[in-house]
């Protein structure tokens, strides 16, 4: 049904519930999936007394985790029969995971949720209610 699939890979905790559900999606079909990562392009330094580098290391420990998250991910489909992509990204969550499902075409985007609601939703915003609200492909919202 589905020939092309991105999955936001995110927090751990919600990460095997999506690869679960990726697997039930896309075995034994002739599906590309690709596993999607982002991470922040920049921390805001908010603080005067800063080692010079700390900002950056700060960022490439963020993207190091990101690339060990995929690949943990990507193992994990692999022992399923599933060959997928990885990608890291930079930005925000929601617009990249959108730009690059526009872009490669994506057909669906499966995406966890961190179970907010209410006041919380609205205030912190929620990257998989942007997503589902702004894609032009149906979203998998997994909880």
């Amino acid at each position: 049904m589905f020939d092309k699939i991105i999955v936001a890979i995110d927090k751990a905790e919600i990460t095997n519930k999506l690869l679960d559900a990726t697997v039930e999606i896309a075995r034994n079909k002739q599906t590309q999936v690709t596993l999607v990562n982002v991470s922040q392009e920049y921390v805001s330094n908010g603080m005067t007394y800063l080692p010079k580098n700390f900002l950056e290391e700060i960022l490439n420990e963020m993207e190091k985790a990101s690339l060990e998250q995929l690949q943990q991910a990507k193992s994990k489909l692999e022992s399923a029969g599933i060959n997928p992509e990885t990608l890291h990204l930079k930005g925000d969550p929601a617009h990249e995971i959108l730009n690059y499902a526009r872009d490669s075409e994506q057909q669906l985007i499966i995406i966890g949720s961190r179970g907010l609601s209410g006041i919380k939703e609205m205030m912190l915003g929620s990257v998989s209610h942007k997503v589902s609200q702004l894609s032009s492909c149906p979203v998998l919202i997994v909880h």
